[in-house]
């Protein structure tokens, strides 16, 4: 089903459920990676994690990709738990018929186009082929909507604004505006929250309790890329962890404001890219 045909009327009911969110989800523990078999969608909305194949210099080895996730490639990087997570909140805060998370290598395959959302994280580090570079511009300029998260530094910009250029050329990669729909589609996202989203490696314990470190010289950035009608297609979080503050959505000494924060830029990602 083509990603645009869905869109309008499915949410006209969205709704805020709730004040704050509930952030917990069931722990479950993943000893390897599992092999997903495809199942088609079952209901509106599926987190859809990207698998994607690093870049041969980047390659991520076998290991922990959080703290009950193991297997090899950067694309897993806090799997399962901020899938399992932040599904929980989306099921929670609106009225979105929510199913279970999954992931897939999908763009090399026509089953991408069931799913109006796919999520991709540690992307300075992808190396997607020819034919992934030409379906993932297909999925995005048929209304397929992408969100990128966890990508650091220059080197790793220079990778990820090279992809894009292949994938949308001319498509340039400005900054989220005050005043752009996604900010406000359902939580208003202000310019105070233009925050560093801190990953747990961020985490410093002190004797005033625990404080954020931001990297040295990192620079958070919100910046957007838009389809040939300036629709919003692809939303890039730079030198922030919004994955990290879904997977540590349990633990109690992540900070509970910036687990808010990162549903609500998540939420508004998920609701603009099913309303327009």
């Amino acid at each position: 089903m083509n990603p645009g045909g869905r869109k309008i009327g499915f949410f006209a009911a969205v709704m805020l459920a709730a004040a704050g969110p509930l952030l917990w989800a069931q722990f479950r523990r993943f000893e390897s990676r599992p092999d997903t078999p495809y199942t088609p969608p079952n209901a509106e909305f599926h987190f859809i994690r990207l698998e994607y194949t690093d870049l041969p210099e980047f390659h991520r080895g076998f290991g922990f990709g959080s703290r009950t996730g193991r297997g090899s490639g950067w694309w897993l990087v806090d799997w399962p738990e901020a899938d399992d997570h932040f599904t929980t909140g989306v099921r929670r805060l609106t009225r979105i018929d929510v199913g279970e998370p999954k992931h897939f290598a999908l763009l090399d395959d026509d089953r991408v186009f069931n799913y109006p959302w796919i999520y991709a994280t540690q992307t300075g580090w992808w190396g997607l082929s020819d034919a992934e570079i030409q379906r993932l511009r297909e999925y995005l300029l048929r209304g397929g909507f992408l969100m990128t998260d966890d990508m650091w530094g220059a080197e790793a910009w220079e990778v990820f604004r090279n992809t894009m250029e292949r994938v949308l050329p001319g498509h340039d990669i400005p900054d989220l505006e005050p005043s752009d729909p996604v900010m406000h589609v359902l939580y208003d996202i202000e310019e105070k929250d233009r925050t560093f989203i801190p990953g747990s490696r961020h985490l410093y314990r002190t004797a005033n309790g625990v404080e954020v470190m931001q990297p040295q010289g990192s620079n958070p950035a919100w910046r957007r890329i838009d389809d040939d009608h300036q629709h919003m297609v692809v939303a890039v979080n730079y030198d922030t962890d919004i994955g990290d503050a879904w997977e540590f959505a349990d633990v109690p000494y992540y900070p509970e404001k910036m687990t808010a924060l990162a549903y609500r830029y998540g939420i508004n990602y998920i609701i603009y890219s099913m309303t327009h």
